[in-house]
């Protein structure tokens, strides 16, 4: 009875799909807000074996069969985890209609979605290249671990990227975000991708092989934890404290840039400054765009500056600063005389909300999602922030999931690290998953983070990924908590992601040997 009512509501035909389907949703509750971290250690597997037995329906036209899977894998598991998006729409305070608005959002998601689906794609292409050439098992680890991080290394070249699988384990499992250390990120996905790949190989060998196989992802999976765990337990050692106060403005992105918003910010963060000053604090740091205006030409009828001047303590403020025609979504250090001696500028720019893709081409026909009508400039990747308590190495915004952009920064000798963010109008899911990138940078570069968000969660964080403060989203508020700069240099710090090529490579040299072998 049971046999019948599966293959009723299941056909043979469409079982892989929904296999493809559930394992892709796994995936997606293994990131935060879910956070059940050990989803991920399996649920690449099904998607493993089926691209190597080349398991799809029949359809028509034929070349869609390939796809078919792993579109449904990408679409599920980058689709769910990125279904914050949607908390954009409605976009009608902006004068959008309402229908409008849902394509305009569903356009946003769909995009975004389905490039991460082609990188799985092309990753399930080669997966079933190797199944059809009979490459060995051992040699289809490698060559799919390495694969599975040059796919996410592209994604990081480009403006849009986010769910990276190394940040499934963020933030409570924390031991193996520690091998982050040794080569970033690229540590921790190459170290997911090769456990299910030995499960999924273990599941397709039907001879002695098998149990080895097995054997072989779960001693990883210990060998690779109990590694983390040993840098995770090496004790902080912490110099001169920073005393910092964060202000979590709570102003509505759909007010901010109209005159009730305006006063809002102004009124909320002078008040909050002198709050914090009144504490005792250091500095002040206030979230991207706080005061959303161009700095200069305004400061002498700004109640922000003028708290600064009065108070005599230094400020990094979110705010926007005139380049030429253009403008930029800056992070600045305010010395105690209102002096700007720092200046970070938003590198990866939101694509339409921050600045059109081939504007001298398309611009014309496409507005962007913004009330602010001139265009962004982007940052220089090689930026340092300097301020007067030293050099620390900023984030602002959706940078915090480009590990290389903190990587550079602290290299170059920032002591500290630094957030900026807004994150309205999203939903506490997006919160949580911001927050889970800045653990794994914090962890990475062996540094404290301090975050500071319009809307939530602003906090700090220690070198070891542990939260120390986590603000309550949707409120007001204002912090006082402590950080520690450092000068230490990780591995990762000093050398980059140097795994994804040796992946890379090495496989490109076994698979020559391979093919070689089999000739001769």
């Amino acid at each position: 009875m049971k046999d019948k009512l599966w293959n009723a509501i299941a056909p043979v035909e469409v079982r892989p799909v929904l296999f493809a389907l559930l394992s892709g949703v796994l995936m997606s509750f293994a990131a935060a807000p879910f956070s059940l971290w050990g989803l991920a250690w399996v649920a690449i597997a099904p998607l493993w074996v089926m691209s190597v037995r080349q398991t799809a329906p029949k359809l028509r036209p034929a070349f869609a069969a390939p796809v078919l899977l792993p579109l449904t894998w990408g679409i599920a598991y980058h689709g769910s985890t990125l279904f914050w998006l949607t908390g954009l729409h409605p976009l009608t305070w902006m004068g959008v209609p309402w229908v409008a608005s849902v394509a305009v959002v569903a356009f946003a998601w769909s995009f975004i979605t389905l490039w991460g689906a082609a990188c799985v794609c092309g990753w399930a292409w080669v997966m079933r290249w190797m199944g059809r050439q009979n490459v060995p098992s051992s040699l289809r680890v490698l060559v799919g671990t390495a694969l599975w991080c040059g796919s996410e290394t592209v994604r990081q070249w480009t403006p849009l990227d986010w769910t990276a699988l190394s940040f499934t384990q963020s933030p409570h499992n924390l031991a193996i975000l520690h091998l982050g250390q040794i080569s970033g990120a690229m540590t921790v996905t190459a170290a997911i991708v090769a456990v299910n790949g030995l499960l999924a190989e273990a599941w397709l060998r039907r001879d002695g092989t098998a149990k080895a196989l097995f054997i072989s992802a779960i001693a990883l999976f210990l060998v690779l934890h109990v590694a983390g765990f040993t840098i995770y337990s090496q004790a902080l050692s912490n110099s001169s404290a920073i005393k910092i106060g964060i202000v979590q403005g709570n102003v509505p992105t759909r007010i901010k840039l109209f005159k009730d918003g305006l006063k809002k910010a102004l009124d909320g963060y002078s008040t909050g400054y002198r709050n914090l000053v009144d504490q005792g604090v250091d500095v002040v740091l206030t979230p991207e765009g706080a005061l959303p205006f161009l700095w200069r030409g305004v400061k002498r009828q700004n109640p922000v500056y003028e708290a600064i001047l009065e108070k005599r303590i230094p400020a990094w403020i979110g705010t926007f600063m005139p380049a030429g025609t253009y403008y930029t979504q800056s992070l600045i250090a305010l010395t105690p005389n209102g002096e700007a001696i720092g200046q970070f500028n938003k590198v990866k720019l939101v694509p339409l909300g921050e600045y059109i893709p081939f504007e001298s081409t398309i611009g014309q026909f496409i507005g962007r999602l913004s009330p602010v009508k001139s265009s962004m400039l982007p940052g220089r990747f090689d930026q340092q922030f300097e301020t007067s308590l030293g050099r620390g190495a900023v984030g602002i915004c959706y940078e915090s999931a480009f590990p290389e952009l903190f990587r550079s920064q602290v290299a170059a000798g920032a002591k500290f690290l630094i957030t900026a963010s807004n994150l309205d109008p999203y939903s506490p899911v997006l919160m949580a998953q911001h927050q889970a990138h800045d653990v794994m940078r914090a962890i990475e570069t062996d540094r404290w983070m301090v975050r500071a968000t319009n809307t939530g969660y602003s906090g700090i964080v220690d070198p070891h990924g542990q939260i120390q403060w986590r603000s309550q989203p949707y409120q007001y508020q204002i912090h006082v908590g402590t950080i520690y700069p450092r000068q230490s240099q990780t591995l990762y710090v000093l050398r980059g992601d140097w795994l994804t090529p040796a992946l890379l490579v090495s496989s490109a040299i076994a698979l020559g040997l391979n093919r070689g072998w089999q000739r001769s």
